[in-house]
């Protein structure tokens, strides 16, 4: 005691000192260690100078990826930072299937935030609330508090802000389909998960009461997934590996009348990626006996019945069901559809920004992430003044040179160009301004230069709601506000074609590394840059290895790692918590 005591006295009395502390796992034989430092700052006190200009006020709504991307890399010692969140951690959601299972711990998947916000120099403030409604006119947000009702105080309270950042997620999109938010489980959050697994475990215990029929056991066994998309796909890989690896050892009786369905209302399931890795997994669900239901819309759910519709047919049949999973897209919250109406985007699906993320027609306030979509601008909408731009000599037509001093500002300002030119594997932007037979043309007029370029629109797509995309713009936005006041004076983006001057900052650009779809039996799907597909075992080593490295922190990569190499030795957990 001695000991601890003496270590106790010298870490706490030098605070200028580097604390070391080392955690040996004795179930895994593993060491970690952590070093983190503290400057003396001569007290808990601080003077404030009267004289420092007041910090601009940044309210973050949200601390999934988006959110939390952002706030990892802002420099808070420019700003006041808020944060406003109904949970207190982030999740690292593509694991959300894993948890489901037993194969990853709800715990070894989350970071409390206020852990993430500690490792930052500057203040900033957390309030585990929900933003019930935001007046963009007075730039303040109204909140509530979900904590108990029995803890004194209010539970509601009003914030003002600078500026605003709108990375509150999306929700479960159910179409109105009667049934679904009573009967069906979702995978968005933690909590889902959790709920999910014992619910599994519920349907087998049902199964194998006395009593029963075996029509009654075989609907308590039937697994319905609706939607081919990611998330269902590997829920479904998940559930089958649980179910022949674990489940059917500890429940004998009814190892024979499980059943996984899945329900897609497109021609095929994971539509998103390559049609090589979306044919591979159709042909390996069939071979692991998961049914694979193609061109079928659900029109209702029940307690005990599932009703879909067959496109080619129309015809409406009803299958029995023990447990129901919705994965079919996403939808606004409330609080982003009640802003909508505000700023005259009603009439839209989601909420919009421009290709800097502010949201249109709201100025100083950013969406990113699930909750917004990006209005990329139409080279069409501008053609004339960048024909205008570029022609310096007033001459009507355009040579070469002139358009290739524009060139990279065209670029940068519209990127379906660059994807054009990839589509259609044209070495330089110049070569648009070829004519029809290929051959170099010396000057364009205005309507050559709009026949060039008409179809470069076409390549315009909607980026996907991936922690990827909203990684990348938690990042984006980041280091846009890190440099606000530099680039005020220094724009760093393109020139402006319909006004003067150059822009501020760069747009914002999405660069795709790939993405994966883990199959079950130790296999899984890659789609990487370069038009580069891998399946089969080594690539979900890959998959182990990216994600454990995607881990938001060295906790929850340590925890991680030791939950499958539990899973591998000892199996999954099958008891009901």
């Amino acid at each position: 005691m001695r000991v601890f005591s003496y270590f106790n006295r010298a870490i706490h009395g030098h605070p200028a000192f580097s604390k070391l502390v080392v955690l040996f796992s004795l179930s895994s034989g593993g060491l970690v260690a952590y070093s983190e430092s503290q400057s003396d700052s001569g007290g808990h006190g601080v003077e404030i100078n009267q004289m420092e200009p007041k910090k601009k006020r940044v309210v973050v709504l949200g601390t999934g990826w988006a959110g939390t991307s952002f706030l990892k890399d802002l420099d808070f010692s420019s700003y006041d930072v808020q944060v406003v969140s109904p949970r207190n951690y982030f999740a690292f959601t593509p694991l959300l299937p894993s948890v489901t299972c037993g194969t990853v711990e709800a715990r070894s998947i989350v970071e409390p935030i206020r852990n993430i916000m500690k490792k930052r120099s500057g203040e900033i403030q957390f309030w585990e609330a929900e933003c019930l409604k935001i007046d963009a006119a007075n730039k303040k947000i109204f909140c509530r508090s979900n904590l108990n009702e029995n803890l004194v105080g209010n539970n509601e309270f009003l914030l003002e802000y600078d500026y605003l950042v709108i990375a509150v997620g999306a929700q479960v999109n159910t179409f109105n389909t009667p049934g679904v938010l009573e009967y069906c489980h979702f995978l968005k959050e933690v909590e889902d998960a959790q709920n999910l697994r014992r619910s599994v475990i519920d349907c087998f215990e049902k199964a194998v009461l006395p009593g029963l029929s075996e029509e009654e056991r075989r609907a308590n066994l039937h697994f319905v997934i609706v939607g081919g998309g990611p998330t269902g796909v590997e829920f479904s890989a998940e559930l089958h590996d649980y179910v022949h690896e674990e489940l059917v050892k500890l429940y004998p009786a009814v190892k024979d009348l499980v059943k996984i369905s899945m329900i897609q209302s497109g021609d095929h399931i994971l539509n998103s990626f390559d049609e090589r890795i979306s044919s591979f997994a159709e042909q390996k669900f069939q071979r692991d006996g998961i049914e694979v239901l193609t061109g079928c819309r659900v029109v209702s759910v029940s307690d005990k019945l599932i009703s879909m519709k067959m496109k080619s047919s129309k015809e409406v049949s009803s299958i029995p069901h023990g447990l129901v999973v919705w994965s079919t897209g996403i939808g606004s919250r409330p609080v982003v559809r009640d802003f909508m109406e505000q700023i005259g985007q009603g009439h839209r699906r989601v909420l919009v920004t421009d290709e800097w993320l502010q949201v249109k027609g709201c100025p100083n306030v950013y969406a990113l992430g699930d909750c917004a979509t990006i209005d990329q601008r139409k080279i069409m909408e501008d053609i004339l003044t960048i024909f205008k731009a570029a022609d310096k000599d007033n001459s009507g037509t355009l040579t070469v040179e002139e358009f290739q001093d524009v060139v990279q500002d065209i670029l940068i300002r519209y990127p379906q160009v660059d994807l054009y030119l990839k589509s259609k594997h044209l070495a330089h932007v110049t070569d648009l301004l070829k004519d029809s037979k290929g051959n170099d043309r010396n000057e364009v007029d205005i309507a050559g230069f709009k026949l060039a370029l008409c179809q470069v629109d076409s390549q315009m797509k909607s980026l996907p709601a991936t922690a990827q995309v909203a990684a990348q713009q938690g990042a984006y936005l980041s280091r846009c506000f890190n440099h606000m006041e530099q680039s005020s004076s220094n724009p760093e983006g393109p020139l402006r074609f319909t006004g003067s001057g150059r822009y501020q900052f760069r747009p914002f650009r999405y660069k795709h590394f790939g993405q994966f779809a883990p199959l079950g039996g130790e296999q899984a799907a890659a789609e990487l840059p370069g038009d580069w597909v891998s399946i089969g075992h080594s690539t979900q080593w890959l998959w182990y290895s990216i994600y454990a490295s995607k881990q938001v922190s060295w906790r929850t990569r340590y925890l991680v790692v030791s939950d499958w190499s539990r899973r591998f030795i000892l199996g999954r957990d099958s008891s009901r918590i």
